[in-house]
């Protein structure tokens, strides 16, 4: 009888205890979710009543050149975030896989820029940066070459804010390489040795393919987070020169929040939620070519 109660008691218990984070994502994650997507098909500036005019938000933002070029920005800004961190994470994990005096402390400093302030470091390399009295200008006068105007030339400006992004990001990726490079046996790499295989053999043939777990999750964790940047931009150059650094997620802000276009913001919204889902699908399905799941 006693075990009865306890095995009934064992049964209910843990959905009761799941209870408060079902109602949390239920009305702080579905609710909106679902309520911004209701938003989408109105015209609603928060002040009067929301009137409903179906898709007439989506087809001004096709037709929208600005958006166009917003669009145009993200998907290059994300692009050499992607492969910034991922390479620069992947070198650095390299370099600093092993057992060293003094490692623990290289890998506190790379990691650093990780959880400083975003809007804190868009201002320091602001200053870094600034035409006149930025210190990298004054060392190209020093140099006897010409200042650049690293954010006020729009060629220039999306390039320079995303490396900015990736120097601050780099040792989160680090991390997660370094994880991965843990979990590989020391096993496999001496055998690859006592077959003869220089580093760079090992590399390609036993440490990259035994990666790539941990790659397929860094490269889709990286898509992501590329896609949300918004602080640096905000700190930085506000979408400018010309529209040149603008991307979806300031875009949404925009029109949300200064100029109050919530249906606009919430159609952008879900066009970027599209984006990031087909890729994330794209990755998954093309994951059992090169993914390797056993050593």
């Amino acid at each position: 009888m006693l075990k009865h109660k306890l095995s009934w008691y064992r049964g209910w218990v843990p959905y009761v205890m799941l209870i408060p984070t079902v109602i949390g994502l239920l009305i702080f994650r579905l609710g909106p979710l679902l309520g911004s997507l209701a938003i989408s098909f109105t015209d609603w500036n928060m002040l009067t009543p929301a009137t409903f005019v179906g898709l007439a938000n989506y087809k001004e933002m096709f037709q929208n050149p600005s958006f166009i070029q917003t669009a145009q920005n993200t998907f290059l800004f994300s692009l050499v975030y992607v492969v910034g961190v991922m390479v620069l994470g992947l070198g650095l994990a390299l370099v600093l896989n092993r057992k060293a005096k003094g490692i623990g402390f290289f890998r506190a400093a790379f990691y650093s820029p990780v959880v400083t302030s975003a809007v804190a470091v868009g201002i320091v390399w602001s200053w870094i940066l600034s035409p006149r009295l930025g210190i990298l200008n004054q060392l190209l006068s020093a140099l006897g070459l010409n200042e650049v105007y690293w954010l006020g030339d729009p060629k220039l400006a999306l390039y320079v804010v995303a490396i900015i992004q990736v120097w601050k990001m780099t040792g989160y990726y680090m991390i997660l390489f370094l994880a991965g490079l843990k979990d590989i046996p020391d096993t496999i790499q001496e055998a690859a040795i006592v077959d003869g295989a220089n580093g760079r053999q090992r590399f390609f043939r036993v440490t990259l393919p035994l990666l790539s777990p941990t790659t397929f999750f860094v490269l889709n964790v990286a898509i992501i987070d590329s896609f949300k940047n918004f602080e640096i931009i905000y700190a930085m150059t506000k979408g400018g020169p010309q529209n040149a650094t603008n991307t979806l997620v300031y875009d949404i802000y925009i029109n949300g929040f200064i100029h109050f276009r919530l249906g606009y913001a919430s159609a952008v919204s879900y066009f970027l939620l599209a984006c990031v889902a087909v890729i994330t699908i794209i990755n998954f399905i093309v994951k059992k070519r090169w993914v390797k799941h056993q050593y």
